[in-house]
């Protein structure tokens, strides 16, 4: 049930997801060596099994049913099962390739794409705070852009990926739960198949003689359907402000491994774009807040 004030329990569970969400690079880190196409493959294959026993323990798993004879539903699901997948293997192939940094600023532009997105979609009116914010955002990838000679197409694939799964994902007429189970359904037999491929062709990492590979692989289940059952089951428990706000940990995180842990170049552009986008995300969270404040009922 939703909620308009925050719990301890929902806060709980929205931190642990954004802490987990913001360790994930030193996990993707270990696995460089893997193809993200394989990884992606794990990820979907594994999180099956965790996503199943969660809506079995909650007494849910009769929602798949209705689902799959649903072909609204199952076309709304695959949509957004692909825009996921697409996700992960940018997130991961940055990780792998030295670009956590663009995955960061991917994420930090988000919240941002996501109000613009409301704008044009949905129309919903932006304040003058939030289209200042959004310009900035739109300088910063320009400075980027005008240093590197070509856009950070690593975070603007983050952002779009991200921030169109999540406007189809609100649309999707089932609980959070049962559609991360949905979407990975759909994946499962693509991921199959492509695991048994590189398992008879010999390119895959999965039960090939070296044990931390396959732990790692299957270990993908885990970080991947957890935090999003625990967000999930956070947000219904916290008012949506609070959410807004706790959205900026995981990219701070994988900001600061990104310098700190896996020495990626912070140069000039670097310099200027980041507390463009923090100025940005300050604007963007003061408005949320004012407009929380309003919108919240007098006694």
């Amino acid at each position: 049930m939703n909620t308009n004030e925050d719990t301890p329990r929902g806060f709980a569970f929205a931190l642990s997801a954004y802490l987990l969400w913001g360790m994930l690079p030193l996990y993707m880190k270990a696995l460089a060596h893997v193809p993200a196409g394989e990884v992606v493959a794990h990820r979907a294959i594994w999180s099956l099994p965790l996503a199943g026993g969660v809506l079995w323990a909650i007494g849910r798993v009769g929602d798949i049913p209705a689902a799959l004879r649903s072909p609204r539903m199952l076309g709304m699901a695959a949509m957004t099962a692909s825009l996921i997948s697409v996700n992960w293997g940018i997130y991961i192939w940055a990780i792998a390739t030295g670009r956590a940094l663009e995955a960061a600023l991917g994420y930090y532009i988000n919240p941002l794409f996501s109000i613009f997105l409301a704008s044009v979609l949905l129309g919903e009116r932006l304040s003058r705070m939030q289209w200042v914010a959004i310009s900035m955002a739109a300088a910063a990838v320009v400075v980027l852009t005008w240093e590197a000679g070509h856009l950070p197409l690593t975070a603007l694939g983050l952002t779009l990926t991200w921030g169109i799964y999540a406007y189809l994902k609100k649309s999707l007429p089932i609980g959070p739960n049962q559609g991360f189970l949905l979407e990975v359904l759909l994946l499962a037999p693509a991921a199959l198949a492509y695991i048994v491929y590189l398992a008879i062709t010999g390119q895959g990492h999965f039960l090939m003689g070296i044990p931390e590979n396959t732990w790692l692989l299957l270990g993908c289940g885990a970080i991947t359907a957890t935090p999003l059952m625990l967000y999930a089951n956070g947000a219904k428990l916290l008012r949506l402000s609070t959410i807004g706000i706790m959205q900026y940990i995981a990219p701070t995180m994988i900001f600061l491994f990104a310098v700190f842990a896996f020495g990626e170049e912070f140069g000039r552009a670097q310099m200027i774009a980041f507390p463009v986008i923090w100025a940005a995300l300050v604007l963007y969270t003061v408005s949320m807040l004012q407009q929380a404040k309003r919108a919240k009922p007098r006694e």
